[in-house]
């Protein structure tokens, strides 16, 4: 079994983003444990999704915490009263943006990080397409870490804990890319704002897509 400098923990959401990460995780040589979070999104097929992948790449442990913030609202995504934005990328934080939801799933992952005596933590956000997410941002990232080493056991010890977010940098298309070599299986995956049930996509038009629209891989690689 690996040691705990091995052990990475890896947010997984479901979507292409996440799955390449954990794919880059693993490659890195980690011994993966992914978490999803339930935090009351529109649908569960993100989360099946995230099973299907995790299975797929080899994660060591993946688990599904609830936290419900639909109890609180404010995002398309937790508030069906919330629509779904249509008409593309406008200016401004979108109205697809989950209130603190990194913070709490970074908060998650975290504490399982300390009990697993991990000291990588994984996450797929991406600053090129953050579409004004506040937190997707450098910044935001530094300050987490810079917070998770004030704030644990662990890192008051000396095993200091780093915050990965491989993809910050990255176009779709580089992601696409660098998930492709890995060998991530993007049909497993769920991006859609507004997927059904069995997680297949709204299908709009590209002028009519939720913001950051995901597209096929193809058409990712053709630009």
């Amino acid at each position: 079994m690996p040691d705990n400098n091995q052990r990475a923990v890896v947010l997984l959401s479901g979507g292409l983003d996440s799955a390449t990460t954990l794919a880059i995780a693993a490659a890195e040589g980690h011994a993966c444990h992914a978490l999803s979070v339930a935090y009351g999104q529109r649908h569960a097929a993100e989360l099946e999704a995230a099973a299907r992948i995790a299975l797929s790449l080899g994660a060591r442990e993946h688990r599904t915490v609830d936290v419900d913030l639909g109890q609180f609202g404010g995002s398309a995504l937790t508030d069906r009263r919330i629509a779904v934005p249509m008409k593309g990328v406008a200016p401004g934080i979108p109205a697809t943006y989950v209130p603190a939801r990194n913070t709490v799933m970074l908060s998650l992952a975290l504490a399982w990080a300390e009990v697993l005596g991990a000291r990588d933590i994984y996450v797929g956000v991406n600053a090129v397409d953050y579409s004004g997410y506040p937190d997707c941002r450098p910044e935001y990232i530094a300050a987490f870490e810079a917070m998770a080493n004030l704030a644990t056991k662990a890192a008051v010890e000396g095993a200091r804990l780093s915050i990965r977010a491989p993809l910050i940098a990255l176009s779709k298309a580089e992601i696409i890319r660098r998930g492709t070599a890995l060998g991530v299986d993007y049909g497993l995956t769920v991006s859609c704002y507004q997927a059904d049930a069995s997680g297949a996509a709204c299908g709009a038009p590209a002028s009519r897509r939720p913001v950051c629209p995901i597209r096929p891989a193809t058409a990712l690689l053709e630009n």
